[in-house]
């Protein structure tokens, strides 16, 4: 039995720290809110989107940065095992579009009770508003004394091999130092505390700053899976509209970059929603380095002379009505003085005097709405955080470090990141679960 520590209460560290436990280890949850899960609480808009209801090949497919370093995890403790865990624990679920799953409640606060109550079941002792200020080590001479009396024994090559590669590592974790001095010993350390995003919720990047002072390589941070503003005023006048069942297509130059089907909406400062957070992970690096065009087809499911004739009926079946009040039909009411614009109709004119050439322009507005993306949000709209501890350092069966033994990295704090969808929360499950299980 070992003294494990394990550092934040978000998903990742709530499932490290239960398998931990049910392993048999003695497991202390530092968590420096005054409450569990404060992150979780406010994903899926409060819902919790709790995993994706895929196979392992479509969660490694979903993931943006180092998919096969999730391998092994994502095999271990799939979204199938994520759905089993929050049953058993009396969390019934629900499956709904892009096979997303949620609390059959639509609230997150039934997800945290249920892992709360599994900490307390498995003894797990829990201290809140407890902030570690930094990781203690020491020199592994006393372990590699015994690895060497253990290789010199040895009797097989799997343990020869073994026993080699734990020599290796010449520090192993010692326990952590709080925020008021006091320090605890600990066997090992299991790090979950999160990235950049949300900083109000407690994740201001402590994770990073333990990965570097233990001498591990971190990758390069930025928001990621965030909302992106737009130039000229077309998304501020469509604020608070949603549209759904469109096409965003996005491109550098003749270069298409992203591509695909969902539901969007318009912000005082540019575009968000699924499709939008979805495109932000893909076309990051771009964007950082210039602006990039995002065409809009609002019609996805009519082609463009099908579209057309779908006009021409509206047309002819309102002859005398003005342009402006004939439009209804197609767009949201939000929408209609942009789309005017845009296609340059003066708005009075009776539709029976509209060309076919001006026609053309209502469906090139209409499948093809132009708008030009200036750069990403900031990491307090950010869902997640891109870049982090690196995964090289980090053996991807066990989540544990192959620079200091006995500490592990589990969840937002490694550089790994996915698309929306549940995605990345099986990521936190997954890390977790290989890191506590691993102790």
């Amino acid at each position: 039995m070992s003294k494990v520590a394990v550092i934040g209460g978000g998903a990742a560290g709530m499932m490290a720290a239960i398998a931990a436990a049910q392993n048999g280890h003695t497991v202390s949850l530092y968590e420096k809110n005054e409450k569990l899960g404060k992150k979780l609480f406010i994903t899926g808009k409060g819902r919790c989107n709790l995993t994706n209801n895929c196979g392992v090949e479509e969660l490694l497919q979903a993931v943006c940065a180092n998919a096969r370093f999730l391998y092994s995890a994502f095999y271990a403790f799939d979204s199938q095992s994520t759905i089993r865990f929050f049953e058993e624990e009396g969390v019934q679920v629900k499956t709904e579009r892009g096979q997303r799953v949620f609390p059959a409640s639509d609230h997150s606060s039934d997800v945290i009770a249920a892992l709360t109550r599994k900490l307390n079941q498995s003894g797990v002792k829990i201290y809140l508003n407890q902030e570690v200020k930094r990781l203690l080590m020491e020199d592994n001479t006393d372990a590699a004394k015994t690895v060497g009396m253990a290789i010199a024994g040895a009797s097989d090559q799997k343990n020869l091999a073994g026993h080699l590669e734990k020599s290796a590592v010449s520090t192993h974790i010692a326990g952590l130092q709080l925020a008021n001095g006091r320090r605890v010993k600990a066997d090992a350390v299991i790090v979950a505390t999160g990235g950049l995003s949300y900083p109000v919720t407690g994740s201001t990047g402590d994770g990073y700053r333990f990965a570097k002072e233990t001498g591990h390589r971190l990758t390069d941070c930025s928001p990621s899976l965030v909302p992106i503003e737009t130039d000229g005023t077309e998304a501020q006048q469509m604020q608070g509209l949603s549209l759904r069942n469109v096409e965003v297509s996005i491109f550098d130059g003749k270069k298409e970059l992203f591509r695909e089907f969902g539901e969007m909406m318009f912000t005082h400062f540019g575009v968000t929603g699924p499709l939008v957070l979805t495109a932000s992970c893909v076309i990051q690096k771009r964007l950082n380095e210039r602006p990039l065009s995002m065409f809009i087809d609002c019609k996805p499911a009519l082609t463009e002379e099908q579209l057309d004739r779908r006009i021409l009926r509206e047309f002819d079946a309102a002859k005398n009505k003005q342009f402006k009040n004939v439009l209804g039909i197609l767009f949201p009411s939000k929408m209609i003085p942009v789309i005017i614009r845009t296609c340059g109709i003066p708005e009075e004119r009776p539709v029976h005097e509209i060309t076919r050439e001006e026609r053309k322009k209502l469906i090139q507005a209409t499948k093809h709405f132009p708008l030009t993306l200036l750069g990403l949000r900031d990491y307090n709209e950010a869902i997640i955080t891109r870049g982090g501890v690196c995964v090289k350092e980090i053996n991807p069966a066990t989540m544990e470090s192959k620079k200091v033994s006995g500490l592990y990295f589990a969840g937002e704090v490694l550089d790994v990141d996915a698309v929306t969808g549940g995605f990345n929360l099986q990521i936190a499950w997954s890390t977790g679960y290989a890191a506590g299980s691993s102790v």
